[in-house]
Formats: structure tokens, sequence, C-alpha cells
């Protein structure tokens, strides 16, 4: 693999515990670099998951205290929530160490490789997972660097974001929420939806077209009205409507408990998830695989033994008819989309949200509440607690309880409860001998640990 755009040797990452950040850490240890890193998460003394697996792999972690970088390091990486007042960011200006971003990182590797750039408003962590196990299953050894966790990576005791392999071919994440999705110039670009999240159509359309025109080929969702318009090969782009024409049709979707089964090209597939959502991601992946020489077949069977992706509809428990699912959903449409996923499982969906930022949660306020009131049915509840605040200077002119008083007002059953803490006693008399209890949400690091505690309490 040619390694010119990285002619450094020596890394240091400031939060390197962001999953962005400790896949790009673990890549560029993986292929020979010397990799380091600090992030506010690590407490000597303090037990932290993600700080032991990175060392166990010859990762050196520090606390964010400016210990970290010294004279033998050639470059700092930052994710996007690193200020200019973190002492390790005041010690690399004082050493005159060049900093880089990490998606301007992460554009300069993959152009060492042939890149497959999955972009779109939701989906991206599942379908690049599937594609890398598709490439997997058919012998290519891709790399992959995701935004979340492989079930079957962090079975091997990895954190499951990255993996290098030999092949030529990369599988990234192309994220639009900082607008970093044009820095990348893929050999592949794929396109799975355009949905409003923290930014608005418009600014959206802007960005995915000039991701379009950056990418050496480009395959689009042809089911989604936005996505369909940047689509300029009708045989290579896919379409989760029988309906509508495109290279690649899925068919016959039918729910099965946790498992789905569906026909792309005529091709039978299942999967072990739940949702259409799920079917349209194994779609992208296996027309994008099939594009490169791959048969469906081969994508049907790595399908089939498909083991998910880290919080995406994962099952955590099943007691007293209670099925306990996680998931990261945290837009309108994916909170939605999540919900509508696990109604063919049970009768009753208890679905809980905590949003995440004060500004987001303002700008998505209606559409949080038009989403959620469409997809409930009359026996279903929606709950909320506080909206997740990670620091920084925003207005808290918002709170979950007012998108809850709007849900009510919708003649929804909806609840508020401000400390997620009292969420389980609360909730216990809704609960009945089968139903779903989804818990969503993002960005907050300590989901993980809530639905691990919450577990233990129903």
């Amino acid at each position: 693999m040619p390694d010119y755009p990285l002619p450094y040797q020596k890394f240091f990452f400031i939060g390197i515990a962001g999953t962005g950040m400790s896949a790009i850490a673990q890549y560029l240890h993986g292929i020979g670099k010397i990799v380091q890193g600090s992030d506010r998460y690590f407490k000597n003394g303090e037990f932290n998951e993600t700080r032991e697996k990175l060392e166990s792999l010859g990762i050196p972690c520090f606390e964010q205290n400016g210990e970290g970088p010294d004279e033998d390091t050639n470059l700092v990486v930052v994710s996007a929530a690193i200020e200019e007042t973190v002492p390790e960011v005041i010690k690399t200006r004082a050493l005159g160490i060049p900093i880089l971003k990490r998606s301007e990182l992460l554009a300069r590797i993959a152009e060492t490789r042939k890149t497959i750039a999955v972009g779109g408003t939701s989906g991206k962590s599942t379908t690049a997972g599937m594609l890398y196990d598709i490439l997997k299953r058919a012998g290519l050894s891709p790399g992959i660097i995701s935004g979340a966790g492989l079930i079957s990576l962090i079975e091997e005791g990895r954190i499951g974001n990255a993996a290098v392999g030999k092949g030529e071919w990369l599988v990234i994440e192309a994220d639009e929420s900082d607008g970093s999705i044009v820095q990348y110039h893929p050999s592949i670009g794929i396109l799975l939806n355009v949905d409003k999240d923290h930014k608005d159509i418009d600014t959206l359309m802007e960005v995915f077209s000039i991701f379009k025109k950056n990418s050496d080929m480009f395959i689009v969702n042809r089911s989604h009205p936005l996505a369909s318009t940047l689509g300029d090969d009708i045989q290579r782009d896919f379409s989760a409507d029988p309906a509508i024409k495109a290279g690649y049709i899925a068919s016959g979707f039918v729910s099965e408990g946790l498992f789905s089964r569906f026909n792309i090209n005529g091709i039978p597939f299942r999967i072990n998830t739940i949702g259409r959502i799920n079917m349209e991601n194994a779609l992208a992946a296996s027309a994008v695989a099939n594009v490169i020489g791959v048969s469906l077949e081969t994508a049907a069977e790595a399908i089939g033994d498909y083991k998910g992706i880290y919080r995406r509809h994962q099952v955590l428990l099943r007691k007293n008819g209670i099925l306990l699912i996680d998931d990261y959903a945290h837009n309108p449409v994916k909170c939605a989309g999540s919900i509508a996923a696990c109604q063919p499982l049970a009768p009753k969906v208890i679905a809980w949200f905590q949003p995440h930022g004060y500004g987001p949660t303002k700008f998505l306020r209606s559409d949080f509440v038009k989403e959620i009131a469409a997809v409930l049915r009359p026996q279903d509840e929606i709950w909320m607690s506080e909206i997740f605040y990670a620091g920084g200077t925003a207005v808290k002119d918002i709170s979950a309880g007012d998108l809850i008083d709007d849900l009510k007002a919708e003649g929804k059953q909806a609840w508020f409860v401000p400390d997620r803490k009292d969420l389980p006693e609360a909730m216990r008399s809704h609960f009945t001998d089968n139903c779903v209890v989804l818990l969503m949400g993002a960005r907050d690091p300590s989901l993980e640990e809530f639905a691990k505690w919450f577990k233990e309490r129903i």
C-alpha cells in the first residue's frame, strides 16, 4: 500500500476514545505507525474499556493533562470537539508540531487505497459493516474505518471499528454532519438517503453533490426521493421499492421475529436483524459489492452470517416477556424507523429517547414530533429524558419535556422523566408480558453503561 500521503511515523490523538478517532488510531497502528493518545474520559486508577483495548494493542494512552505529546511526535490529530485550551493542544503549539483534524487525516488515508465511502444521513455504519463482511467473504481482505464497532470484530477482543486488511479496498464512512464528506475522493461513493439532521436539506444536498463530483463512481438509492436526484447510472443504483427502477432491487420483505427475509434481483437473503431499513442497508452493500465483481450469492452468504453493529438494534435482554433493545437512533427519521422496526416484534413498544445537543434538538423539534407521532400505534409509548449536554456555550432554551408536551398534544402516550435514573421505576407499571422496550440515543459516551444499568433493573 502506498504511504505517500502519510509521511509521518509517530502520531498523537487528542480525544482518542471517540469512535472516529480510535478507529483511525487502530488503523495507523495496524500499518506500522507509532500511535499514542489521550482523552478526557481517561482517569488513572479508573477502568475505561476503550483505553484498555487500545493499550492491549500497544497504543499508550494518557490523561488529558498535557503529558502525552513530546518532541518526537510528528503529527497531532484532533477531533472536532477539541478546543485550543486543551493542555495537549497548548503543548503541541509550543513544540511546533503540525495538527490535523480527524477528517483531514482520514481523507489522506483514503488516498492510499481504493476506497469505498458510504454517505447518507442514516445507515452508514451498518452499510459499511455489511460491505466489509461481503468483501471479506469474497476473499478480498478489505480494510474498514467505521464509526461503530462490528460485533464480529468485538468478539475478537477489539473495539471493532477498524481493520487493516491486506487487499486493495478500504471501506469508510463519509460524515456529512461536520461537512467533512467533501474532503474525500473515493473510488466509489454511496449515497443511502438524505433526511434533515443537523443541517437543513439544501445544505445537505450541496455537500452530497460535491461528494458525488469527487467520486470516481457514484451509486445512489433510487427509492429515496432526494438521493435519486443525484443518480447518473440507473444500472448500478439500487431501490428498496420494486416499483422504482434500478439495477438492484429488493423485494418480498418479511419480518420473522428477530430475523428478516427478502430478495435482491431474485436472490434470497436472510439477515439476523430487524427492520426494512436493514434490508435497504444490505441492498446497498450488496449492490456495490456486485458492481466490483462479487456475486449476489456471495453477498447473501455474508449477510446471512452478519452479526450486526454495536448499538444498532442490539438485543440486550429477554425477560418476563420484555425484549430490551438498544439503538443508536438520534434524528427524527432514524427514531421513527427504529420504532417501526420493533413493532412487528410485540403488540406494544415502549420507546425511550435521550436527545443530544440543545441547538440540534431545537432545530429538529417539529420534525421529531412529526416523525415519532406518525409511527406510534395507539398502544405504543414514547418516553424522553433531558437533553444530553456535552459542555460548551450552548443556550439551554429547550427541554426534551417540550417535545413530550408536543407529542401529548398530538394525542400520543408520552412521558418526560428528566433524570434517566428514575426511568426503570417510572416505567415499571407500563411493562406487559409481551412488549419491546427500546432505548435510543447517541453522542453520549455513557449510554452503553446506562443500557447495562437499565437492563439490571427490569
